[in-house]
C-alpha cells in the first residue's frame, strides 16, 4: 500500500490492512486511476480506496468493516461491463474480486461446477472441454469477463438465443450479504426464488463469493454458415425466416458494413467483399437434425438475397468466422476515437423499422452507428461513434443513444439485453416503468439492503425508501402507509 487516505477512510483502511495485508489494499492515487471505470469508459469515478480479498471469508469481514462506518461499497470483477455498474464510488470502497479464480469443483455425473467468482467464463469451457462438457453462456468477452460479474449482469453472449443467459446456468450461489453475512442460495430453496433474484440484481443485493454453474454436454456436430447480403434487408428477412420456420439455431448474428469495416481493420477477418450485411448462423446437436436444418437455412438466405455463402465444420474455420463478430465492439476503436454501447432488446418482427429509424437518427446528428446484434432475439447493441476531441460531439452521441432507446421501447422492447442498467441506463427507467413499479423493485433492493450501501446510485434513476436522500416523490410512500414496507 502507497498514499495516505484521507479523512474517513483513514480508519477502515487501517482495518482493512490488518486484515488483508498492504499488497491487498491500494490507496495511491496513481494506482486507483486503473479501477476508474468498467468497459464504458465514458463514466470514470476514482475509488476512495480498492481491496482484493482472497476468499468469501475476507470479502464478508471487508462488508462488515464497510457497515462498522457506513461506507458503500461496489463489487468489481474483470471491469468488461458495458453499463458503468461497477463504477467505484470516491467516497467508498471497491471489492475486487480478481484474486479469486479457483475452481473448486467439477461434479460431470451431477453436470455441475463450483467456482470463485474471480475465474473467466471461457476457463469453465477449458477445464472440462476434454471430457465432453462445457458452459453454455459466453459473452464476446468470454475470455477475460468472470464469472462473478456474469453473474451481477445476467450476461448472455452470441449463444443465448437457444441456451438462455446466465440465469439458465447457475444452480446456487455463496453470497456476502450487504450487512457482510454468507450466505447459501441454491435453485432448490423452498418460497421465494432468492436466487433468481440475485442473479442480474448488478450488486445491489450483495456480492456473490462461490457460483455453481451447470455443465452442459457438447453438441455431436457444430455447423457455422456465414452469409453476405448487399442490404440489411435482406438478412432480416432471413432471419425471420429461419425462426418463422421453427429453426432455433444455437445463434444468429448480424453485423452491418461499418462494424464489418471495424472488424476488418482490427482482426483482417475477411468477410465477404461488399457486404452491406453479415449474418453468421450456428446450428449444433444431432448430426441428421444439423444437416437437415442447415439446408433450409442455405435455402432460406438464398432466397432472401444473399450473394456470398461460407460454411464452417472444423473449429478453426467456425473460429475465423466468430473472430469478426466476437472483436467488434472493441474493433470499432480502429475506426473512431471514441464509442457509447448501446444494448436495447425489440421483437424480431421490429428490427427492420428500428434499423431504419437508427439511420435516420445517424443522418440527422451527423453521427455514425455501427450494429452489430444478436438478431435471433432482437437485442442490438448499436455502437455510437464520435470524436471526443470535436466540441458537441459527446453530446450528440449521448442524444442519438438515448433515442435509441427511446426507438425500443415505442417497439415493444426494452433498454437492456445483458449490458445491465448500471449508472448508463438508471434515467431511462422512468420512460419503461411507473413510479409505483420503481418503488416495488426497490422494496426487494430494501429486503437485502436497507442501509443502501451495497453499488448504490445504480439501476434506479432516483433513491428512494430506504433511508437514502428523497427523489422525486413527496410525503409518505403509500405501501409505508399502508404498513407493508417500512422506511429506514
Amino acid at each position: 500500500m502507497t498514499g495516505t487516505p484521507q479523512g474517513p477512510l483513514d480508519e477502515p483502511v487501517r482495518r482493512f490492512t490488518e486484515l488483508l495485508g498492504a499488497g491487498s489494499v491500494i490507496t495511491d492515487p496513481v494506482r486507483l486511476r486503473t479501477y476508474e471505470c468498467d468497459g464504458l469508459t465514458h463514466h470514470r469515478v476514482t475509488p476512495g480506496v480498492v481491496v482484493l480479498p482472497e476468499s468469501a471469508e475476507q470479502v464478508a469481514a471487508v462488508v462488515r468493516i464497510c457497515n462498522a462506518y457506513g461506507l458503500p461499497f461496489v463489487a468489481r470483477g474483470a471491469g468488461t461491463g458495458l453499463s458503468g455498474g461497477a463504477l467505484p464510488r470516491s467516497d467508498g470502497v471497491l471489492v475486487v474480486t480478481s484474486k479469486m479464480r479457483r475452481i473448486l469443483s467439477v461434479d460431470l455425473p451431477n453436470r455441475r461446477a463450483t467456482v470463485e467468482p474471480g475465474v473467466t467464463n471461457l476457463a469453465i469451457t477449458e477445464a472440462v472441454r476434454d471430457r465432453g462438457r462445457y458452459y453454455a453462456p459466453d459473452p464476446s468477452s468470454q475470455q477475460v469477463c468472470t464469472i462473478g460479474g456474469n453473474v451481477a449482469e445476467n450476461s448472455g453472449g452470441a449463444h443465448c438465443l437457444k441456451y438462455g443467459f446466465t440465469v439458465n446456468h447457475v444452480i446456487g450461489l455463496e453470497i456476502v450479504t450487504p450487512d457482510g453475512d454468507l450466505v447459501e442460495l441454491s435453485e432448490a430453496d423452498p418460497g421465494y426464488d432468492l436466487l433468481g433474484a440475485f442473479v442480474g440484481s448488478e450488486g445491489t443485493l450483495g456480492i456473490a463469493t462461490k457460483v455453481v454453474v451447470r455443465l452442459s454436454r457438447l453438441p455431436e456436430t457444430v455447423t457455422t454458415l456465414l452469409a453476405a447480403f448487399t442490404d440489411i434487408e435482406g438478412g432480416g428477412r432471413a432471419v425471420s425466416a429461419i425462426i418463422g420456420g421453427g429453426i432455433v439455431p444455437a445463434a444468429i448474428e448480424m453485423m452491418d458494413a461499418l462494424a464489418v469495416e471495424a472488424a476488418e481493420a482490427a482482426v483482417a477477418c475477411a468477410y465477404p467483399e461488399g457486404a452491406s450485411a453479415v449474418l453468421i448462423v450456428e446450428l449444433d446437436g444431432p448430426a441428421e437434425e444439423v444437416a437437415h436444418q442447415f439446408a433450409e437455412v442455405v435455402r432460406i438466405c438464398r432466397d432472401s438475397g444473399a450473394f456470398e455463402l461460407r460454411v464452417a465444420d472444423d473449429p478453426a474455420e467456425r473460429a475465423a468466422i466468430w473472430r469478426g463478430r466476437k472483436s467488434a465492439f472493441a474493433a470499432v476503436g480502429r475506426i473512431s476515437p471514441a464509442y457509447i454501447v448501446q444494448d436495447g432488446v425489440v421483437p424480431r418482427t421490429a428490427l427492420p423499422g428500428v434499423l431504419a429509424g437508427i439511420d435516420a437518427l445517424s443522418a440527422e446528428y451527423g453521427i455514425r452507428v455501427a450494429n452489430v446484434f444478436h438478431a435471433g432475439d432482437g437485442n442490438l447493441h448499436p455502437l455510437v461513434l464520435f470524436d471526443d476531441a470535436e466540441p458537441g460531439a459527446a453530446e450528440r452521441a449521448e442524444a442519438v443513444s438515448g433515442r435509441i432507446l427511446d426507438l425500443c421501447i415505442e417497439h415493444g422492447g426494452s433498454i437492456t439485453g445483458e449490458h445491465g442498467v448500471g449508472v448508463d441506463k438508471s434515467r431511462y427507467m422512468t420512460r419503461m416503468f411507473s413510479d409505483d413499479d420503481l418503488d416495488t423493485m426497490q422494496l426487494v433492493r430494501c429486503a437485502f439492503d436497507p442501509r443502501g450501501l451495497s453499488n448504490p446510485g445504480k439501476i434506479f434513476p432516483t433513491p428512494r425508501l430506504c433511508g437514502e436522500v428523497p427523489g422525486v416523490r413527496k410525503g409518505v410512500h403509500p405501501l409505508v402507509e399502508s404498513g407493508r414496507a417500512e422506511q429506514f
